[in-house]
């Protein structure tokens, strides 16, 4: 596979109509907002759907939900040692040298997350092999998706139709609470650090694999708390740089994207109420620019 040699970054708008895209657990699952009452989708829920849109791809896993499942194992302790390779490096003791560095090596060809995104081993001394203890720095970094304007979010009451066991004491009128943002778009951004990639073996063929993640990240996603149809990446800047390093500094990438409401508009209803200003980043010298209008690209 050809490493990756050119600095990568990514500015995208997520537009969620009548769904939850990331409930938080601690408040009743109700959709993440900050103080101010803007709407977040934690940079781990992103990591996760871009994970599952990979294993569609047949791509091979290391951090799989549990419904998600396509290889039998239900720990990454069992996939990891059912791998023959990382079995003997194991088998090593934990002081002989370099068996962290072999370890952390084939972790990275066997799993594409792990050479994307890293991940931290610690996998307990058994009788067979000694402690484990390795961490793996991936070069694609993403941060929380924060909404544009703050977001109104509405509580529907829901009752059960039926009982779940025979005899069960609740009648069917069971109450229960579900949680959505009526609408709200969200601006999400990242890199790929060419440094990194070149020490998880990172290549061209997997940044694009993420680059065709990304631009469908919503398919195969839906559930009741996000219909189908009703969380849309809408649009995807892919910023490919001249070299390893970059022209211009993610910060100044990510903010040469901007978004403000049509005058008259006080309270937006759908993607066209914004204007997206995005014409210092194609200023920028030197940078290749492909973008992505709802799963097309735009010439």
């Amino acid at each position: 596979m050809t490493a990756l040699e050119k600095k990568i970054d990514f500015v995208a708008f997520i537009t969620v109509n009548r769904a939850n895209p990331n409930g938080d657990p601690l408040n009743g699952n109700q959709p993440r907002t900050d103080y101010d009452n803007y709407g977040e989708i934690s940079d781990v829920c992103l990591k996760r759907k871009i994970r599952n849109r990979l294993q569609d791809m047949g791509e091979r896993i290391l951090v799989q939900s549990n419904e998600r499942c396509d290889d039998g194992f239900d720990s990454i302790r069992s996939r990891v040692e059912a791998n023959e390779t990382i079995e003997k490096i194991l088998k090593m003791k934990e002081k002989e040298k370099n068996r962290t560095r072999l370890f952390a090596e084939e972790a990275c060809h066997a799993w594409t997350d792990v050479r994307t995104f890293g991940q931290v081993f610690a996998l307990k001394k058994s009788a067979s092999v000694d402690a484990v203890s390795v961490g793996v720095r991936g070069p694609v970094s993403i941060h929380t998706a924060v909404s544009l304007d703050p977001v109104l979010t509405t509580s529907m009451q829901i009752t059960k139709s039926v009982n779940g066991e025979p005899g069960d004491k609740k009648g069917s009128d069971t109450m229960g609470m579900k949680h959505r943002v009526d609408f709200g778009v969200y601006k999400v951004q990242g890199s790929i650090n060419v440094q990194l990639a070149e020490k998880t073996g990172f290549s061209e063929l997997d940044a694009e694999k993420v680059k065709k993640a990304l631009v469908t990240l919503f398919e195969n996603d839906a559930s009741s708390a996000r219909p189908e149809g009703s969380v849309e990446m809408t649009r995807l800047y892919w910023i490919q740089h001249p070299n390893k390093t970059g022209c211009a500094s993610a910060a100044k990438v990510h903010q040469s994207v901007r978004a403000e409401l049509k005058d008259g508009i006080e309270t937006p209803k759908a993607f066209a109420d914004y204007i997206l200003d995005d014409s210092t980043l194609y200023a920028l010298p030197d940078v290749i620019v492909e973008r992505y209008d709802e799963g097309e690209l735009v010439k």
